[in-house]
């Protein structure tokens, strides 16, 4: 008998040696996190609401919902990013609710239990659309109705994009990967660079859209979290200036629907509604 659904193999090395407990901390990706949060606060229902974070890792966006009054129940498939969760949250005066670890494939919470649910990471490492639908489907499953599931991908042009501001395509290492993924959304890592990513798929914001509605979501929406500010090359200057953060910020917030720059942001979040 088989047993539950596991990451790819590489994947899991990936997270047990990557810092992704840190990553939103620094760089564009604080732009990301930024906006994450922005979004999510638009959409989810009122604390104490249950939340159920798939994908959760170091608990980033757990932490910030549970100092909200969230009752939130994080689910991650790296036990070493579930036990630095655990110790973040025992450290904070209102914890994450329950830690677990899990394939999003396959959830331990029940049908209907969770008034939202985020999936802001697995989508990104099941290349193979039926593992997509599986994980969306669960989503949906223990989604209550009139609940919304808030689902992270990777722009199909993140990386093309992130080649040319890093200078990339001078390793032809890279080129190759860069050209699978932008003509087929695999992207797979045979480099041994930790910083090319591992096993992933890269969607196209109508791809994220197909799968949200092949799996029952309703008035889906597919937006552009970071904008064009993820790639200008001295990020971290503006970042630290006041006006030039709120610049960035509201370009993408002017940008994030527009149909010809979705792609742009190196994440797409689509919404859904059971």
């Amino acid at each position: 008998m088989a047993g539950p659904p596991q990451p790819p193999p590489e994947v899991s090395a990936y997270y047990d040696a990557f810092a992704e407990e840190d990553r939103l901390a620094s760089g564009p990706s604080q732009l990301e996190f930024e906006r994450t949060r922005e979004i999510l606060a638009r959409v989810l229902p009122p604390p104490p609401a249950a939340i159920v974070d798939v994908g959760g890792a170091a608990g980033a966006y757990a932490l910030w919902l549970a100092a909200q009054g969230y009752e939130v129940h994080l689910v991650d498939a790296s036990p070493r990013l579930v036990d630095a969760a655990r110790r973040r949250s025992a450290a904070h005066s209102r914890p994450i609710a329950s830690l677990t670890v899990a394939d999003a494939r396959a959830l331990p919470q029940a049908d209907g239990s969770a008034a939202a649910v985020l999936v802001l990471g697995p989508l990104y490492h099941l290349p193979e659309a039926a593992d997509r639908l599986a994980a969306l489907r669960e989503a949906r499953r223990i989604v209550a109705p009139g609940g919304v599931v808030a689902v992270a991908a990777i722009s199909r042009y993140a990386s093309a994009l992130a080649g040319i501001v890093q200078k990339l395509s001078l390793d032809p290492r890279f080129v190759e990967m860069r050209n699978r993924a932008l003509a087929t959304g695999v992207h797979r890592n045979d480099s041994g660079r930790i910083d090319y990513f591992t096993t992933a798929y890269f969607h196209r914001p109508e791809d994220l859209r197909a799968e949200l509605e092949a799996t029952g979501f309703e008035n889906v929406q597919v937006l552009g979290v970071e904008g064009p500010g993820e790639w200008v090359t001295n990020f971290e200057a503006r970042w630290a200036d006041e006006a030039l953060r709120a610049d960035l910020l509201d370009v993408a917030r002017r940008l994030e629907a527009e149909p010809s720059i979705i792609g742009m942001s190196a994440h797409l979040l689509g919404l859904g509604w059971r």
